[in-house]
Formats: structure tokens, sequence, C-alpha cells
């Protein structure tokens, strides 16, 4: 009886293991944000959920019609594996789709030619740097860029605090492959400084889990949580 008790218990986790990966290699995974380049859209120390089920492959026009498959679409704020680095993943809003045309004047977003309207857009520093090969890159291609249409196959994105983000227009667009997923809501967020989430040693983590354990109501943001992402 004992050992009918024991492997139903072992059977039970087997299966709740085999579930949760399936859930998170899947469908649904976690990311938290490290740095301020979608601010104030997206803080450091958010902790998401992505939706990596809506950009799946599609086996078969039965499921393709139950189930959510859709590409990206202008706007979509997405998980990606950080093209010169896969090992690492970003999150930016998708800008430009395959065949678009991008361009950047004077801060200003165009696309296929059309001034685009960005409320969720931030431009922490007032000065506008000219196209001028006399100007640093970093600036130059920060306030002006383009125009640049969209390979096949990949995808344009850029950060929301727009003047602190490297993104697409340092980097190049985004394979298609490399697409994790969709953001769709903050289900915790924690008051952490700029890059405190990022894997800095064991130590750095371990005081990092002690700080939340010490300040856990006072830190965390009880107006963001469950917070849809837009």
């Amino acid at each position: 009886m004992k050992r009918s008790v024991t492997r139903e218990y072992y059977e039970a986790i087997l299966v709740a293991v085999i579930l949760a990966l399936f859930v998170r290699t899947f469908s649904f995974e976690n990311f938290k944000i490290p740095s301020g380049s979608m601010e104030n859209n997206l803080l450091v120390g958010d902790h998401l959920v992505v939706n990596k089920f809506i950009y799946g492959p599609h086996f078969s026009d039965a499921l393709e019609r139950l189930l959510p498959y859709r590409n990206p679409r202008h706007g979509d704020v997405v998980v990606f594996k950080f093209p010169e680095d896969p090992r690492r993943d970003f999150i930016k809003r998708c800008i430009g789709l395959p065949g678009d045309t991008v361009e950047i004047r004077a801060k200003k977003l165009y696309l296929n030619g059309v001034l685009q309207k960005e409320p969720y857009v931030v431009h922490k520093d007032p000065m506008v740097y000219p196209d001028s090969p006399l100007e640093p890159p970093s600036l130059r291609l920060r306030d002006n860029f383009g125009p640049y249409t969209v390979p096949p196959g990949t995808y344009f994105c850029l950060g929301d605090n727009r003047d602190n983000s490297l993104d697409s227009r340092f980097w190049g667009p985004v394979p298609r492959t490399y697409l994790k997923g969709r953001a769709v809501f903050i289900y915790w967020s924690y008051e952490a400084p700029h890059n405190d989430w990022r894997w800095q040693g064991l130590g750095h983590r371990l005081r990092q889990l002690w700080d939340v354990l010490i300040h856990f109501l006072t830190k965390t943001r009880w107006d963001r949580t469950f917070h849809l992402i837009r």
C-alpha cells in the first residue's frame, strides 16, 4: 500500500514537471526587464508573461483555425534572441515588417513614407543630432536613420526609450526564427536598480534574493500587477 501511494506521488510530480516544461517550451515563459530601453512602458524589475505560442510553427490548417497563431504585427512588443549573441534575450517593439521602409528623421519615425504616431515612445534627451558624418555613429543613427527596407524574413525592432536603446538601428533586423514570443502582461513588478536583474554571479543573485525577501511588500509595484502590455 505504501509503495502504491509513493508511486502515485511520483507519477503526479513527474506529470506536473513534464507539463510545466511543455508549457514553458511551447506556450508561455516568464521574462524580466533588466534595462531601461523600454521605459516608460516597461520598467526595470517588471516580470512578464510571454506568449511563445502565437509565433510558433503552424503544424496544420486545422490547428491554425483553433489556436491563435499569427505573424508579428506593427506595435507588438516582442521577445527575441539577440542577433549578435543568441544566448541573450532582448525585448523591443516591432516597428517594421518584411518589405517595409523604415526611416527616422530628427527622431521622428516614418514608415513607408508616412509619419507615425507613437504615444508609447519617450525621448529623454532633448538634443537632436544632425545627420552628418562628423557626428558619432551612436548619436547620428539614433536620431537619423535610413531609409531602410526590411529584408524578407526579418523584423525591425526599436525600444520605446528611443534615446537609450540598443536596437535595429545599430545591429540590424531580427530574423523571424529568432522571435521567441509576444509580451502579454506583467505578473510582478519589483523596484530595482538598472541592470540589477542581469546575471552577475551567484553572490549577487543571493543578495538580490535577500533584498526581495525583506523588501517584498515595500518595493513591489502593486499598481503594475497584471498590467497588460500594449
